[in-house]
């Protein structure tokens, strides 16, 4: 069963809480709303895809420097700040920061909508991506030593009989060994086993 999205609102006040709680429910989404970040970060999320509406000015820490602690404690959900006090340099700190807009109140409820369903999508496919890399570990995990040595070695672009060579083996040995990668990380050609090398040693962000 898929999981509905959550947006996560954060604002310090009730009445603009109450009104995105009814907004965000009418489009479908669930919602859980918080007055303080500590309530936030207290709260156990729910394994969904999501996204966080944030207000700029918040008591104590303000928006923008609880997301840069967000993203340095490994929350990665995509962030909407909204303030009734923006202004431009704000956003193009919030912007480079990595949020996906920035609404100043009154914002239109279309504007946000848009956003929120941006923000969800986006994060939809940063789960899924970090689920292939897991994945990807996971089989990488199950190679023994010299499989994994003849697979990096391999993916360099070495032929066999140079792998047999360089790690003393017989060319059989390498030709055994290199059936036995593509099957265990379930690869479908040379080109795809590349690729995973790429990125299980870090060489390629995309999956």
């Amino acid at each position: 069963m898929v999981s509905k999205p959550v947006v996560f609102v954060i604002d310090d006040d009730a009445s603009i809480r109450e009104a995105l709680e009814g907004l965000i429910r009418s489009i479908k989404f669930d919602v859980q709303t918080f007055g303080a970040p500590e309530e936030f970060l207290n709260f156990k999320r729910p394994d969904a895809p999501g996204c966080i509406i944030l207000d700029v000015r918040l008591p104590g820490l303000n928006g923008i420097d609880f997301h840069r602690a967000l993203v340095k404690s490994g929350i990665s959900l995509p962030v909407i700040f909204i303030t009734g006090h923006g202004d431009v340099p704000m956003s193009v700190r919030a912007i480079k920061a990595g949020a996906i807009e920035f609404l100043s109140k009154p914002f239109r409820h279309q504007d946000l909508i848009d956003a929120i369903h941006v923000g969800i999508e986006r994060d939809r496919v940063q789960r899924q991506a970090a689920k292939v890399f897991s994945d990807l570990q996971a089989r990488f995990a199950l190679l023994t030593g010299r499989e994994r040595e003849i697979m990096l070695e391999v993916a360099s672009g070495r032929p066999n009989k140079q792998i047999a060579a360089g790690l003393k083996l017989s060319e059989f040995t390498v030709k055994v060994h290199r059936r036995h990668v593509m099957h265990k990380m379930k690869a479908r050609s040379l080109v795809d086993l590349v690729r995973m090398a790429d990125k299980i040693q870090g060489r390629d962000a995309a999956v």
